[in-house]
């Protein structure tokens, strides 16, 4: 999809209205013990408008993008909005003008690869992985590539062009041991097409070997004592929590549906170790995985302190939540495709590093654990939530001991922050998140390691 200037229409959009033209690309390809197995690409594109009349919205969309169908589309949505609004009859006014004019363009700087150079890259890595670890009784080799490209004009004369690629390999052992399978997997890359990322298989074989060690560990495991636990929980876990179990339950959309945090503002829920923030687009002056420069509603995005010192301190919003909660939106409002409207969302959600060194919170632990994986989870807007672990290790009179195998964690987050007692001085991100919550959508996640107390299934 070429860039697509809507400025041409900015006199025909008479109520507040949102036009985005918008383009979704997937790439993937995957190999199962050195065969192909899937090798596919697609692309979503098309227009979409939003319109607000006195307080109710009206949507429309056409997957045909030239000047009748955009017109046909504000016309829809138009129509749609009058009537609602005559259905409801109720009188608001427009919202507070948010206005923008910037492009993003992430687009790799490289020449694209081809399948053939995909395939090859794969068939490399495979080999290594066969060649090294025949013990393997199963490997997977692949990778992924999601670009969202759009368009974005508003009545308010927001202008925005973004194109936003990520692209990952992904890389799965399984081994048996005493007749039962045992899994690990992990993925490499973020921000960036794949040309960006797959310049040569051998920078991968460290990494390779390390992810080996971690399932030759886990498959000589032991069953984790359960009960509630004191453990460290590495980023990657630390990052889903605050995305999942707690990111959620502070979307004014929820909150207004009921969530627990509507109980919460400017309390205590978490040790005062603990700040959490939605970030919009960078840290520390670095790009974050999933880069939200304004959204689609047109407003231009700014970070979003959700606790500040373990007191919880915003939610984040869309314009229309923003105006019930008195307080203004930073660019929380995004949609999947041209066919979905905007959503509250989050875009790269983490705790902040704290002081401690990873060394010293595992030297501090008598018993617990170290965990350092997870698969998948679900949480609710009480905060309540059941997480898979999948890599982990014991700690015994603070070192670490044995791997553990697969087993999960459970607890209500707010909770668990509470007994935070620890958080490491590192920050990792990661860019592979998809959030479900109506529509899927790319997030980032991440952060320090934290020291807490959960729930641990096991014997």
């Amino acid at each position: 999809m070429a860039k697509e200037s809507l400025k041409k229409f900015l006199n025909e959009l008479t109520q507040y209205t949102e036009l985005r033209v918008q383009e979704n690309r997937n790439l993937s390809m995957t190999f199962l013990n050195g065969d192909m197995v899937t090798n596919s690409k697609s692309s979503n594109n098309g227009v979409g408008a939003r319109v607000y009349k006195n307080g109710a919205w009206g949507f429309a969309s056409n997957a045909d993008i030239d000047d009748d169908s955009v017109r046909e589309v504000l016309k829809a949505a138009n129509n749609n909005a009058a009537f609602l609004n005559s259905k409801m009859n109720i009188s608001k006014d427009f919202f507070p003008k948010t206005i923008g004019n910037m492009e993003n363009d992430f687009r790799s700087k490289k020449n694209s690869l081809s399948q053939s150079e995909i395939k090859d890259f794969l068939k490399e890595l495979d080999q290594y992985i066969a060649e090294k670890y025949p013990d393997l009784a199963q490997r997977v080799v692949g990778v992924r590539e999601l670009s969202m490209e759009k368009t974005l004009l508003t009545s308010d004369n927001s202008n925005f062009y973004s194109f936003v690629p990520s692209s990952a390999v992904i890389v799965q052992f399984t081994i048996m041991k005493d007749g039962a399978p045992v899994n690990i997997y992990e993925l490499f890359g973020g921000l960036g097409q794949l040309q960006d990322h797959l310049s040569n298989p051998s920078k991968l074989y460290e990494k390779i070997d390390k992810l080996y060690k971690l399932l030759i560990d886990k498959s000589e495991g032991i069953n984790a004592k359960g009960g509630l636990r004191e453990v460290i929980l590495d980023s990657s876990i630390s990052g889903i929590l605050a995305h999942e179990a707690i990111g959620h339950t502070t979307e004014a959309d929820l909150v207004l549906g009921g969530s627990i945090a509507a109980e919460f503002m400017n309390m205590n829920v978490a040790s005062p170790l603990v700040t959490l923030i939605d970030f919009a687009h960078s840290y520390n002056d670095k790009t974050l995985p999933i880069p939200i420069y304004m959204d689609d509603e047109g407003t231009v995005s700014e970070d979003v302190v959700i606790i500040e010192d373990g007191i919880l301190r915003n939610y984040m919003h869309n314009k229309e939540s923003a105006r019930i909660f008195n307080t203004v939106p930073k660019g929380n409002a995004r949609a999947w495709q041209f066919s979905d409207e905007p959503l509250i969302r989050m875009r790269n959600t983490a705790i902040l590093p704290g002081k401690s060194k990873l060394e010293d919170m595992i030297s501090s632990i008598e018993d617990g654990y170290y965990l350092m994986k997870t698969t998948n989870g679900q949480a609710d807007t009480t905060s309540e939530f059941t997480f898979a672990v999948n890599m982990g290790y014991e700690i015994k009179n603070g070192k670490l001991g044995k791997a553990i195998k697969d087993t999960t964690i459970s607890g209500i987050a707010f909770d668990v922050l509470k007994s935070v007692t620890a958080v490491s001085d590192e920050m990792k991100w990661s860019g592979f998140g998809m959030c479900g919550k109506k529509q899927p959508i790319p997030v980032g996640m991440g952060g320090p390691s934290i020291k807490c107390k959960v729930n641990i299934g096991g014997e």
